[in-house]
């Protein structure tokens, strides 16, 4: 799979398990993200999708890099529908 391919992927998967925060833009947790069974199968590595997609300014969330467990609890914004 092509990495612009992958990002279309977890913008949709985002949408799927997301709901609208306060400012109208669609975010769900990472720890949500990374449980998912169907992103599991679809994603070999989700944190490299994610960090692709960030450079990208598809999605934002704080820090560098997400880790299961640690980062379970943060927001992952969709800032491109």
């Amino acid at each position: 799979m092509n990495v612009s391919h992958e990002v279309n992927l977890l913008v949709e998967e985002i949408q799927r398990l997301g709901s609208k925060n306060a400012d109208g833009q669609t975010s769900v947790k990472f720890g949500v993200l990374f449980n998912d069974d169907r992103c599991a199968n679809i994603f070999e590595a989700l944190v490299g999708t994610l960090k692709a997609a960030k450079k990208r300014k598809v999605i934002t969330f704080q820090g560098e890099l997400l880790l299961q467990g640690v980062h379970d609890n943060v927001d992952v914004i969709l800032l491109q529908e």
